[in-house]
């Protein structure tokens, strides 16, 4: 059943409805991502001012341009690293019209689903940022501590992140059609099923520019997951 549903969304990924998913989601945190830095390098200007007046030294007119330039590279170096799960986050906001786009082509005669409000699926998007970022910064010290143990921490890392992306990629499937209260059920009725779609999802997080195709093939394949696990018939015409 997982393996029917993600080859499902796989065979779907060049739907113009995806690429406009893909292009917004990594768009919008380039842009955030810049902006950001933009804020911080000005802000150390403002800080440091023209000049600093030292013991002894004098006047020295270059630790501000010292500052801003550290300050540029600090956010790079965060930005390469925050790259992945801020995309991911912010395309997660629009998900919802790549389980539109799975219910029209493979679910056509499944009566129109109710859209999630847009200031909801924002604060969707905002913890769910939170919860990944902290988890896996978490994370980072049991992978110091286990390094030693051959695979343990990519198994580490495939499981929690399997997890959470289980988790909010089939809630967002779910509560189209049956709300939230009756989604977080069946959630838990199929965590199993869940779990490890999600832990197929987190394997390719690692492999550079695939890992920002991967919120789209799993709120595509969670679609396909909800549908078979409530009974709905895949068409594969």
């Amino acid at each position: 059943m997982i393996f029917n549903a993600f080859f499902a969304a796989v065979g779907q990924i060049s739907d113009p409805r995806f690429r406009r998913v893909l292009l917004l989601g990594v768009g919008l945190a380039l842009a955030l991502l810049v902006g950001t830095t933009a804020l911080f390098v000005t802000w150390i200007d403002w800080a440091t001012g023209d000049s600093f007046l030292l013991p002894i030294i004098g006047e020295v007119k270059w630790i501000g341009d010292v500052l801003s330039w550290g300050g540029l590279f600090v956010m790079f170096f965060l930005s390469i690293f925050l790259m992945i799960p801020v995309a991911s986050a912010i395309t997660s906001m629009f998900l919802e019209d790549v389980a539109q786009a799975v219910e029209d082509v493979h679910y056509p005669h499944l009566p129109a689903a109710t859209r999630v409000p847009f200031w909801d699926a924002v604060r969707d998007t905002v913890n769910f940022l939170g919860i990944l970022i902290g988890a896996n910064v978490l994370a980072l010290i049991l992978y110091a501590l286990l390094f030693w143990v051959p695979f343990l921490p990519l198994a580490i890392f495939w499981g929690l992140n399997g997890f959470l992306l289980g988790r909010e990629y089939f809630t967002l499937a779910a509560m189209r059609r049956v709300g939230r209260a009756r989604a977080k059920e069946l959630r838990k009725l199929h965590r199993g099923k869940i779990w490890m779609a999600g832990v197929l999802m987190a394997m390719p997080l690692s492999l550079p520019l695939v890992n920002l195709v991967i919120p789209i093939l799993g709120a595509a394949t969670f679609t396909h997951l909800y549908h078979n696990l409530t009974g709905n018939v895949l068409n594969r015409d």
